[in-house]
């Protein structure tokens, strides 16, 4: 199989967009608070992202806060109003997840979130990578239509994680 590759980067800020896109890549994904695993950005630097770049997709995290990915009713709604503001600002794709108290991912929020994001280009974040049974949420992430995984194989690095990897992706 000979796919084209692509360049993605974690940016976080409109002139790390910049950046990303004079280096090469072809995506982005906009994240602010990156020390607590990424959080959503603000209108204000998602607007410039769009301004200030022409031709890389722009990827926005949808994550009210670090921490686990547990979420109440109030940050639930939080989510849908962010995707809703990402389809406005018409960035490319949005980048979530979000799992039981038990790490199985949570199916029903999964759908509601996914349909929320309808037409945009929808990835599954680093929540993957704390799920307790990885394949089982591959086929529950592929059912809810979401377009990729962002995952390092449930290791520290995807280097670690390269034997998970292979499996996932012969399965996906």
């Amino acid at each position: 199989m000979n796919q084209k590759r692509i360049l993605e980067i974690c940016a976080n800020s409109a002139a790390s967009c910049v950046e990303a896109e004079a280096g090469g890549a072809a995506r982005v994904e906009l994240c602010a608070g990156i020390p607590e695993g990424g959080t959503t950005p603000s209108y204000g630097e998602i607007r410039m992202a769009k301004e200030l770049t022409s031709h890389i997709d722009i990827n926005i995290i949808i994550r009210p806060r670090g921490g686990d990915f547990l979420y109440t009713p109030a940050e639930i709604q939080s989510m849908l109003y962010d995707i809703e503001l990402a389809k406005q600002l018409g960035v490319h794709g949005v980048v979530f997840g979000c799992l039981t108290k038990e790490g199985d991912v949570d199916v029903p929020l999964l759908n509601k979130l996914v349909a929320a994001s309808k037409p945009l280009s929808v990835t599954f974040h680093r929540a993957f990578d704390v799920c307790r049974d990885p394949f089982e949420a591959l086929e529950q992430i592929i059912a809810a239509g979401c377009d990729r995984i962002l995952t390092s194989g449930q290791q520290q690095d995807a280097v670690k994680g390269i034997p998970l990897l292979a499996e996932l992706v012969q399965r996906a």
